[in-house]
């Protein structure tokens, strides 16, 4: 298989999981049992903590979970507190890497190849912004959030300042989506639409983004 066909197929399973990630988590459950927190854990904390992962599931896999927990399948308070310690350490990972080597990455580079520049760009300018608040906000919007910290740390913004930021946006994150899915993902009409809510969980995140590059555009214009 070539390179062009292996990144297909990795794109189109991974757009499965996200669309169809009930199902996967059932299956998780099934296969790893108590070590599903594990496997939820790392999946948050690469998702948040790796900047070269910001298509891992973030906002999806919280609600789906939580609607799991509804049912049995999860412990809700154990859930919790597996997706905020992640979120936490991920976030602090990244802003670390950032801090470390930030600045002496270039587009050429092996790293730099791999981190999308497009989407660096666009966080760079939401971050000088917004400032720390950034960090809070950054939380639910996907791919935005992975590379937020990476600029934080990259910036040298205050550590202690940081943390603060990144312990009220995990917290935040978590509790809102996690307790909306426990709450609303078993209602029926949800249940058989599942797809569709994830696709607009993920439609509402992009939204402020989207906004915020048609106003720029309109500013240019």
């Amino acid at each position: 298989m070539t390179k062009a066909g292996t990144a297909l197929t990795l794109i189109q399973n991974i757009i499965d999981f996200i669309l169809h990630i009930d199902e996967h988590l059932v299956e998780i459950i099934k296969n790893f049992g108590g070590w599903s927190y594990g496997i939820l854990f790392l999946i948050v904390f690469v998702e948040t903590g790796i900047v070269i992962f910001p298509f891992l599931p973030g906002d999806s896999l919280l609600f789906a979970s939580g609607a799991l927990a509804a049912v049995g399948a999860f412990n809700i308070t154990l859930l919790c507190i597996v997706f905020f310690i992640a979120a936490v350490l991920g976030d602090t990972v990244n802003y670390h890497i950032g801090r470390k080597v930030g600045t002496t990455i270039t587009p050429g580079s092996l790293i730099g190849k791999l981190i999308n520049q497009d989407k660096m760009t666009k966080a760079e300018a939401f971050f000088n912004k917004h400032g720390g608040k950034t960090i809070v906000i950054a939380r639910f919007m996907p791919f935005i959030r992975t590379f937020i910290p990476f600029v934080a740390g990259a910036s040298r913004m205050n550590y202690r300042y940081f943390l603060i930021y990144n312990v009220v946006g995990a917290l935040i994150w978590v509790g809102i989506c996690t307790i909306l899915g426990y709450y609303f993902g078993n209602i029926p009409i949800v249940k058989d639409n599942f797809s569709t809510v994830l696709l607009g969980i993920i439609f509402i995140s992009v939204l402020p983004a989207i906004i915020g590059m048609v106003r720029g555009q309109l500013k240019k214009g």
